[in-house]
């Protein structure tokens, strides 16, 4: 059990039976009547952020989120197959459960599972991936005034957008949470 009073962004509890994360809190202290604190919480199965109130000092069950390394290992076109570093375990995972997270995996990669339970709840990819350009269009010396940018087919199918000097063949990075290319490696 935890304290309303030491909630924290990030902090997983469980909130009329659901797996909940507390996005954003703040404490309030009116100048009459008792303390409350205003809470917004991350449905972790739904996604939905709704907004709650407790009473200051009111307890809520923390739920115990385990994360565990596992490396992605192929596609079966409908399920992703990882493997649990340790017990060396397969799991499956369904493509709606990983959402947009599937055009940054690369056979061998190693992510984050949280598991409640035994219960695989989510995936934590890494913020920053490295990737091959597989097709992009050549870019010609004068097509901008400035740095302009053209359209890049990464080695797992996705398309970002890449400066013009970028050929097929090289390695970029970038940044998953954003989708943006950040340099060459």
């Amino acid at each position: 059990m935890i304290s309303t009073n030491d909630l924290k962004n990030g902090i997983t509890v469980i909130v009329d039976g659901n797996l909940m994360t507390v996005v954003e809190f703040q404490h309030v202290k009116p100048g009459k009547g008792s303390a409350f604190v205003r809470t917004k919480l991350r449905n972790l199965k739904t996604g939905y952020v709704i907004e709650k109130t407790f009473r200051a000092g009111e307890k809520i069950p923390r739920a115990h989120i385990e994360r565990r390394p596992m490396q992605y290992l192929y596609s079966t076109g409908s399920d992703y197959v990882f493997m649990d570093n340790e017990s060396f375990d397969q799991s499956h995972m369904a493509v709606e459960f990983l959402g947009d997270n599937t055009k940054w995996l690369k056979e061998s990669m190693v992510i984050e599972v949280l598991l409640h339970d035994g219960n695989i709840i989510g995936v934590d990819i890494p913020n920053f991936v490295e990737l091959r350009i597989e097709h992009t269009e050549p870019g010609f010396k004068g097509d901008t005034a400035t740095g302009g940018s053209k359209p890049a087919t990464l080695e797992t199918g996705a398309v970002i957008q890449v400066p013009l000097f970028v050929e097929p063949g090289e390695t970029v990075q970038i940044d998953t949470r954003t989708g943006s290319y950040l340099r060459r490696v």
